[in-house]
Parts: structure tokens; sequence; C-alpha cells
């Protein structure tokens, strides 16, 4: 008897915890559905506000010049195409496929003396123990605080003496100097939290010092040289004081440079064609970062290998 009447109450009991169970989990599953509500609701506040400057351009390449200045809308009132055929017969006699080559030829070069220049550069810094390293990397993090307008004059004046005024080489020819400390000094703290047993277990197999950084070092630095050639390709694509003190002919010109032909202060401006030139002129530079985006988050986040 005493069993049985003890055994009723933890029964019950036990019935009604296990009715009021599932109601807790329904609550929280609710209470995550609303806040994960809020935040993709903010999320495409925050998108659409971010976009809305490159969406109104895209529009803004089918407006007529009359509606500048006084639709500043959305979409255009009378929309047409004669903006695209105004900016692909080019402009000064050149036709706008030059001036995308010539973009091209400038931030596909700087890529190219950017990963090179700058991961010898930073190979050194990290790995060889040489008299004076400790002098020269802060030198070379000191130019970070250098701006560019201080070595203008004296640059200019070097290149024009070696006649090479209106040509990529000024603008080439730093690139494959690691003359930017910044993807330096990314590449330098990249390497040092590398391990050095594999640098050490190379040199017993008798390997030097270019065997160890391209087989070895190399590989392993992909994503911080992902995210320099992004940097890099954007920053050349979109220099404007370079291109401009250095060349002179309208056939040299690169996209910055052409764009500023459409707007002349003595003279009417065409506003639809530098908005459409202005638009096209994104294209590469969006595609480029759509696709290596992956790698830029990765080279980012990745801080090397720890031992």
């Amino acid at each position: 008897m005493s069993t049985t009447s003890f055994g009723e109450p933890a029964i019950a009991t036990l019935e009604n915890q296990l009715d009021a169970t599932p109601e807790q989990p329904r609550r929280k599953v609710k209470r995550g559905t609303w806040q994960t509500v809020i935040w993709f609701v903010v999320l495409i506040a925050v998108t659409a506000v971010v976009l809305y400057p490159l969406v109104w351009l895209l529009f803004s390449t089918f407006k007529p010049n009359s509606e500048f200045g006084s639709n500043m809308g959305l979409l255009p009132n009378n929309p047409t195409i004669d903006n695209y055929a105004k900016v692909m017969e080019g402009i000064a006699g050149v036709p706008m496929w030059r001036f995308f080559l010539n973009s091209f030829i400038i931030a596909a070069g700087s890529v190219i003396g950017v990963l090179l220049s700058s991961s010898l550069a930073a190979y050194a810094f990290a790995r060889i123990q040489f008299k004076g390293l400790g002098i020269l990397f802060a030198a070379m993090i000191g130019t970070l605080l250098l701006p560019f307008h201080v070595v203008i004059i004296p640059q200019y004046i070097i290149f024009q003496r070696l006649d090479m005024i209106d040509t990529f080489i000024p603008l080439l020819l730093p690139k494959f100097l690691a003359t930017e400390a910044f993807f330096v000094f990314l590449l330098v703290q990249f390497i040092r939290q590398m391990p050095r047993d594999m640098d050490e277990a190379a040199r017993i197999d008798g390997a030097g010092h270019v065997r160890i950084f391209w087989s070895i070092i190399l590989p392993l630095i992909k994503p911080a040289l992902i995210t320099c050639s992004i940097f890099a390709f954007i920053w050349a694509w979109n220099d404007f004081l370079g291109p401009l003190l250095y060349l002179t002919s309208p056939e040299n010109y690169p996209l910055p440079i052409a764009l500023r032909l459409y707007n002349d202060q003595t003279s009417v401006s065409d506003y639809g064609a530098t908005v459409t030139a202005s638009f096209i002129a994104l294209i590469p530079v969006l595609l480029f970062f759509l696709v290596f985006q992956r790698f830029l988050v990765d080279g980012v986040a990745t801080q090397g290998l720890k031992g």
C-alpha cells in the first residue's frame, strides 16, 4: 500500500513534466524565428542603403542629359541608350576599348610587380638575418607615414630626365621595386607566424633560400598573395593622380583620366556619358572582387600556420 500510494504522485508529476516539455522548445523556436526575421530585415535595409548609389548609377545611365539636375529620382522619365552609344564611340579620337586596355595593362602590371617584389622583400625581412635588419624594416614601415605628395616632384624629375614621361614605366617600375610598404608588411607578418621547422628540414636536405621560398613559403602564403593582388588591382585601376602626372597623350590615358574628358569647365558637360562610362569602369572591379571575394576573406582571416 505504501509503495502504491507513494508512486502515484511521482507518476503524476512525471506525466506533467512530459506534457510540459514540448512547449519549451516551441517557445524557443518561435523566439529564435522572430530574431532571425528581425536580423534578416535589418540586413536587407542596410544592404539597400549601401547598394542604392550603385543602383542609382545603373539607372542613370539610361537618362538623357536634360534630366540631370531636374530628375534626381531612381527611374528615368525618358529612358534612352544613347549614352552607351556615345561611350562606345570613344572621345578625343580614342575608342573606349583603348582606355580599357590601358587600365588593364597598368592594373595587371601592378599586380605582377607587387606580388613579385613584395613577396621577395617580405621573405628577406621574415626569414633572413642580416646586419641592419631592424633599421631597414623600421625605415620601410616609416614610408607608410610618408604622404605620396611629398615624393611627387622628385619622382617626376627622375623620370623626366630618364625620358620616361608619357609611358607606363613610371606607373609600373615602382611596383617591381617593393615600394608598396603596406603589402610588404602584410606578407612579413604572415610569414613570421609560420613555423621554421619546415625551413630547417629543407636546409638539411640541401635547399637554399630560393628553393625554400619557391617550394615552401610561396604556396603557404597564397591567401595573403591573393589579398595583395585584389588591393593592388583595385588601387591601380582607380588611380587618377599617377596617370594624370605622367601621361600626356589621350591614347595612353586609362579610364579614370578618360572620364575627365567628358566634362569640360569651359563648355557643356556630357553627364550622361560620364555616368555611363563610370558604370562601365566599375564592372571589371566588381567582377574581380566577386570572383576573388572568398580568397580575400581567407587572406584577412588567416593568421598563418602556428607551430
